[in-house]
């Protein structure tokens, strides 16, 4: 075997053996791979789609995940940042995707991710000129809100799913119960960068018990091949203009998320400021990338955040290292077993996984909030903005008297509201004189045309252990890790 040197890790574009950089690969597949997965089945379940449907669509989970992934290590012209980012399905989107399958079907979500992803690629390739209008305050407040959005989904998936029959039976109460405490004792016990693994863990403890209880649907495994490709528009796509100017929103929440993972990144790992290539690429990255996703049946994809989280405390960022992981989820796209698996899971366990990882992004978006500063300006941003967002929405008759496709984007969409109302206050309310006015412990420096630390912390989709924030989709504190 070639000579190691152990340094070599730690450098972006270090030489080192294929052999030694499987295990760190590998790593980051075990940091993401739930996170990655449990979008397609959520709103799959609200779509009512098929176990064999199901499958098909986490096989090209898989897929565009490593796609994405090697684009980003390895940029097309301008799309990539160059950085060690991994790629995935996007938790940001949950919701309201699943208001769209719900009411025009699933071909919809799909001609909407098609056009939104192509508008946050051309955005991004521009994005210096519009960025600096998200300011550290404005993300925090979107993440809180996605936070609060997903509780509602969590809480259905712990009951059985959406629709179930035995919605709210003894046994999927017993079922997500033990999958969340199994993840919370796992937290617990585990040291170091195991803790990233609790999530998984949680959901196969929650699985062997589901196979004891025979709440486990094995029709699936029926006409099990070995190989498969994943299907090409297995999904005829539609267009409504409502879907996709909701999508659209939803696009440049993750364009936030984004810019916050790649300058987390360019600082934990590399120890610099990011580079506005880097930036630009990352984002078009998303947008391009999610545009080819939506081509497989799948969701929009984003960097996640619990792989800087893992970068953070690794402090690897080989290049080559990272790409065996990516690799590997392509090949893994090819073996349906592994899809069909995961879809056999019940949506009790899936449950009981995620509640928590809902939860923890509310307390990274407060978190994102307190590093943005409690100046009261910012108090006055992030109190609009969720009130407004998360009352009118729960209110929704509120929306009666505009028109339907404002109706279709903003009723029942407490996310596109938040971003919304939350950009306008940051333009239209005066800011603080000076810094030196401001009480001790505050700042005053969210200014659109600045990008202070803050915003390293804006990434999401992101999630994979309960407990620790650097984990999740919404990087230490952003969505998606969400």
């Amino acid at each position: 075997m070639k000579q190691f040197k152990h340094e070599e890790l730690f450098k972006l574009d270090g030489d080192i053996p294929l052999l030694r950089a499987v295990p760190y690969g590998i790593q980051h597949i075990l940091a993401m791979f739930v996170a990655n997965l449990a979008p397609i089945v959520i709103v799959a379940g609200v779509a009512g789609l098929g176990a064999d449907q199901t499958g098909t669509l986490i096989q090209s989970a898989m897929l565009i995940a490593g796609i994405g992934t090697l684009i980003q290590l390895f940029p097309l012209w301008r799309i990539g940042s160059g950085l060690p980012i991994v790629m995935g399905i996007s938790f940001t989107f949950v919701t309201v995707l699943c208001g769209i399958v719900a009411t025009y079907g699933y071909s919809t979500a799909i001609g909407a991710i098609m056009v939104g992803g192509v508008i946050e690629g051309v955005l991004g390739l521009f994005a210096k000129y519009w960025r600096r209008i998200i300011s550290p305050i404005v993300a925090a407040v979107v993440v809180t809100s996605i936070g609060f959005s997903l509780l509602g989904v969590g809480a259905t998936s712990f009951g059985g799913g959406s629709g179930a029959p035995d919605f709210g039976s003894p046994q999927n109460l017993v079922l997500g119960t033990i999958s969340l405490v199994s993840c919370l004792v796992f937290q617990v016990l585990a040291k170091g960068k195991t803790k990233q693994l609790s999530v998984l863990f949680g959901l196969v403890i929650g699985y062997v018990v589901a196979l004891f209880m025979g709440a486990v649907d094995f029709s699936g495994f029926a006409d099990l091949q070995l190989f498969a490709l994943p299907q090409l528009m297995p999904f005829t796509p539609e267009f409504n203009v409502g879907a996709i100017v909701s999508v659209t929103l939803i696009f440049l929440v993750s364009a936030t998320e984004t810019i916050g993972d790649t300058s987390a990144l360019a600082m934990v790992g590399l120890n610099r400021e990011v580079r506005e290539k880097e930036l630009t690429g990352s984002i078009a990255c998303d947008g391009f990338v999610s545009s080819l996703s939506a081509c497989f049946g799948c969701l929009p994809i984003t960097s996640f955040s619990q792989n800087v989280g893992l970068v953070a405390m690794t402090k690897v960022v080989n290049r080559k290292a990272i790409a065996t992981g990516a690799v590997i989820m392509v090949l893994a796209a090819f073996l349906p077993v592994i899809s069909v698996l995961f879809s056999s899971l019940p949506e009790a366990v899936l449950g009981g996984c995620t509640i928590m990882m809902f939860g923890n992004i509310i307390v990274s978006g407060f978190q994102m909030i307190a590093r943005a500063g409690f100046t009261q300006r910012n108090i006055t941003i992030a109190a609009l903005s969720l009130a407004v967002g998360i009352g009118f929405t729960q209110a929704s008759a509120l929306f009666a008297v505009f028109p339907e496709i404002v109706q279709s984007v903003f009723a029942e969409n407490c996310v596109a509201v938040v971003f919304l109302v939350a950009v306008v206050a940051n333009l239209v309310l005066p800011r603080e004189a000076k810094a030196d006015d401001a009480p001790a412990g505050e700042r005053t420096d969210d200014r659109p045309g600045e990008e202070p630390a803050a915003m390293q912390a804006a990434g999401s989709e992101n999630v994979a252990s309960p407990m620790d924030a650097p984990a999740f989709d919404v990087d230490e504190g952003d969505l998606a890790r969400v």
